[in-house]
């Protein structure tokens, strides 16, 4: 007979003591187990960068060629520049891009295309010559941005492939603009080994022809039709890697490849981890997305160059980078009524002044399948509205019970403004029963 060694033992009695304690404790929270390892193990993205939102600098470098027709990127300038602003208590994603062709000052004084910094200086110099160029106050590191992401070569192509390729509805400038008939897109470029010949409409691309397409400017429009394809393309990959999970699954490995590749960033293995949680469930609807803009363009030593529009930009950057922080954006019904009641846990305070509404109320939510945690009363007596509190990690978790509660009309969701306990909270939602609600229940008799 063959006999388990004793540290196997250990190992397997230790292994069982914590799920224990884990499916225990998911149970006193009324959370599923793998909430509750999600929220032990990933602290929120406010807890992690101790801010309510941070900026990315987010660069995509060029490249070239040497004479032996080998790629290479040293010296290279960054051939797509945008700023990624995420607002922590939204939700929210912005998206600004700079064209690579704007007029900026480099730190030896010298007039230049803003792309340029980075093949002068890396992401540092990126990050003071474009902080400076949009005139966003530093952090306290001395950076302008929180962190940075390069995306190498090939990182969008080997991205999309990894993913099966994308859906898109190709456009061509005018109507990607909307001041036109659509029509096919066609360049070559030997030197560059660049070869676009796509035709109007929507279809399956798969890398090598995504990145042809968000890479094609050789038109009237050029640069700004560029970016909008861009953010075309990126909204499009958003939609794919939420909606097809299976898909996620089947390519893992391919997409870690990417990151391990393609991916340079200083954001750490925790951050990156806390973002992705926190933001699985972006909408599209929650992507505010916007270009620089310029006035015309004019000839420097360093060649031609865009001038930049001071004051619509100023109004962007304070939109979209700078604040203020907004109400949390639309939530599409889809992502609502994905989510399960079962999966939600419910706390359910009386503060109505009428004794047993905070048990009436939690009655009516039990049955329509939520997990109902503490059942009291609330700190005063006062409230004339019922209130919907949400301080859950899933997005739209507040919407989503606001939804089943048909009874009082015209309620809204609003953050929890209360510090959270010191150890955490333990539901999801925390409903404080008003006034309303207690007219509601004793209108039903009569109206029966």
């Amino acid at each position: 007979m063959r006999i388990v060694p004793v540290a196997t033992l250990a190992v397997l009695f230790f292994l069982c003591v914590a799920v224990g304690f884990l499916a225990l404790r998911a149970k006193s929270h009324h959370r599923t187990l793998q909430q509750e390892i999600v929220n032990i193990f990933i602290p929120p993205p406010e807890q992690i960068f101790g801010k309510d939102r941070i900026s990315i600098l987010v660069l995509g470098i060029d490249y070239n060629y040497t004479n032996r027709d080998i790629e290479f990127s040293a010296g290279a300038r960054s051939d797509t520049i945008f700023i990624a602003t995420l607002d922590f208590p939204t939700r929210g994603v912005s998206l600004l891009s700079v064209p690579r062709d704007m007029a900026a000052t480099l730190p030896n004084g010298q007039v230049d295309k803003i792309n340029s910094a980075y093949g002068e200086g890396g992401p540092r110099e990126a990050d003071q010559v474009i902080g400076a160029f949009l005139g966003i106050p530093k952090t306290s590191t001395g950076r302008y941005f929180d962190r940075y992401i390069v995306l190498r070569v090939d990182a969008s192509k080997d991205l999309i492939n990894a993913i099966g390729g994308i859906d898109l509805d190709v456009m061509n400038s005018n109507a990607i603009t909307h001041s036109g008939p659509n029509g096919p897109l066609n360049y070559d470029d030997n030197w560059g080994h660049l070869h676009i010949h796509l035709q109007p409409g929507m279809q399956h691309l798969d890398g090598p022809q995504a990145v042809g397409y968000v890479r094609f400017r050789h038109d009237w429009c050029s640069d700004p039709c560029r970016i909008l394809r861009q953010q075309q393309v990126m909204r499009t990959i958003v939609d794919k890697l939420k909606r097809d999970k299976f898909n996620d699954v089947t390519h893992i490995r391919d997409i870690l490849g990417v990151a391990k590749r393609d991916v340079e960033t200083n954001l750490s293995f925790d951050e990156e981890l806390s973002l992705a949680t926190a933001f699985a469930q972006l909408d599209q609807a929650g992507i505010k997305t916007a270009q620089l803009a310029y006035t015309g363009d004019r000839e420097v030593a360093a060649g031609d160059v865009l001038v930049p529009d001071t004051d619509k930009n100023q109004k962007l950057v304070s939109e979209l980078i700078l604040g203020p922080l907004g109400a949390p954006p639309t939530i599409p019904p889809s992502v609502v009524s994905s989510i399960k009641p079962s999966d939600l846990a419910v706390d359910v305070l009386n503060g109505s002044g009428t004794p047993g509404m905070a048990k009436k109320f939690a009655a009516l939510l039990r049955q329509k399948g939520y997990n109902i945690g503490n059942v009291g009363n609330a700190d005063t007596f006062g409230h004339v509205q019922t209130q919907i509190l949400e301080h859950s990690r899933i997005f739209g978790a507040g919407e989503r019970v606001r939804s089943d509660v048909t009874i009082v009309p015209g309620l809204t969701v609003s953050t929890d403004p209360a510090p959270a306990p010191s150890s955490g909270w333990t539901s999801d939602v925390t409903i404080v029963v008003g006034k309303d609600f207690a007219d509601a229940i004793a209108a039903q008799p009569a109206a029966r």
